[in-house]
């Protein structure tokens, strides 16, 4: 008896027991209606939000964090573990009409999925996070979601509607997402954040494709980021490990790290962006740059940084493994900063411009690191096809 009952828990783990709600009206009303643990079905329609104030007394991202901000929200889920399931995202679409689109607070094990998030309207005080989704002490997982055109921007404050904001502590699984045309970065972790961001694509912002700062950790997994004013970035004393990306045609740079942080990055390309592919900014950063590829970079006039593959803007290399990178046809140079008899210079000879796979008689094929193996077990390539976080061919 012992024995089955042990067995049943273990099958049931993680089950929700709660009730599965069909909405087909007032979203809110349910979400306010539901207990923890309920599931709502949300049918296909457009379901529009009724914007309100919102005022927290901590910011996300400003200096002091002490710091008031006067915000609207748009669909809240609070102190509550709940299921929100779209049909189809093309289908069920919620409109916010806020700052905070859909805000989780003290929210843990919610799961968001099949939906799209759109129709943010950009608050006045600069200091507020908006985004399509925010979360704030939370955590949730966010799957096949599109989350887009919260596009509304004013000047005076810089800042405008990110994708997904995480902060204070919220952790997140963000997998096989659209997030694409919001006006600021596409996912942003701040204050002790935590994410794993995997198979998504990130298109067409302002700031970030993804960042991280303050204290936050971000692991990046097979995502195409692109059209934004900068690809994947580790700031402050963050945390980030991004594998098998594609990071190409933003305005800047591709990949950067800079303050005090870590950066772990392995088997990504970074093409056609408008300065350079790859940077460490300063002293104090460490982590592994390692079977990358960084080419055809710096096709607009210098912003950021050299127009070159590789940029080490101090020359210093303590905490660093920099190895077995391939740099090719950077516009003002392959590397600076450093030694270039570390990387391979050599044409990829990738196989097509969109999907940055290599061609058959790639010289990068089977010359990634001794370190790292392929998915199948062969020796690694540089790019996006090596390493065991690759998707297979």
């Amino acid at each position: 008896m012992r024995l089955l009952i042990i067995i049943f828990f273990l099958l049931t783990a993680g089950m929700a027991f709660g009730e599965v709600q069909i909405v087909t009206r007032d979203l809110q009303q349910a979400i306010n209606l539901a207990v923890d643990g309920d599931t709502l079905l949300i049918e296909p329609g457009r379901y529009i939000a009724d914007s309100a104030p919102f005022v927290e007394s901590i910011c996300g991202n400003c200096a002091d964090h002490q710091t008031e901000v006067h915000a609207t929200r748009g669909f809240v889920v609070d102190a509550k573990r709940l299921v929100l399931r779209g049909r189809h995202a093309a289908k069920t679409v919620l409109e916010t009409r806020a700052g905070y689109g859909l805000l989780l607070l003290n929210s843990h094990g919610t799961v968001i999925e099949n939906l799209t998030v759109t129709g943010g309207k950009r608050d006045r005080e600069g200091n507020a996070t908006d985004g399509g989704i925010v979360l704030k002490y939370s955590s949730a997982t966010i799957r096949r979601c599109l989350i887009a055109d919260n596009s509304d921007y004013n000047d005076s404050t810089v800042v405008g509607i990110g994708g997904v904001m995480i902060r204070e502590g919220s952790d997140a699984r963000i997998e096989e997402c659209v997030i694409r045309s919001n006006s600021w970065d596409g996912v942003a972790l701040y204050r002790g954040a935590r994410a794993t961001i995997s198979d998504c694509v990130i298109d067409s912002g302002r700031g970030a494709g993804i960042g991280a700062t303050w204290d936050a950790v971000a692991v990046c997994l097979r995502n195409r980021i692109s059209h934004y004013w900068k690809g994947i970035g580790s700031f402050g004393t963050a945390t980030v490990v991004a594998r098998n990306n594609a990071v190409f045609e933003n305005l800047g740079w591709g990949v950067i790290v800079s303050g005090s942080s870590t950066m772990i990055a392995e088997n990504n390309v970074s093409a056609r962006n408008g300065n350079c592919g790859m940077a460490v900014w300063n002293r104090g950063t460490r982590g592994r740059f390692v079977n990358n590829i960084s080419a055809f970079n710096g096709w607009r006039k210098e912003w950021v940084c050299p127009c070159v593959g590789f940029w080490n803007q101090e020359g210093d290399t303590a905490g660093w493994q920099i190895s077995h990178n391939l740099v090719w046809n950077n516009s003002a140079g392959n590397v600076q900063g450093m030694d270039s008899t570390a990387f391979l210079i050599a044409d990829p000879q990738f196989s097509d411009t969109v999907s940055f796979r290599l061609a058959e008689s790639s010289p990068a094929r089977g010359q990634g690191s001794p370190e790292l193996t392929n998915y199948n077990g062969a020796p690694s390539d540089i790019g996006l096809s090596g390493g065991p976080e690759a998707v297979k061919p």
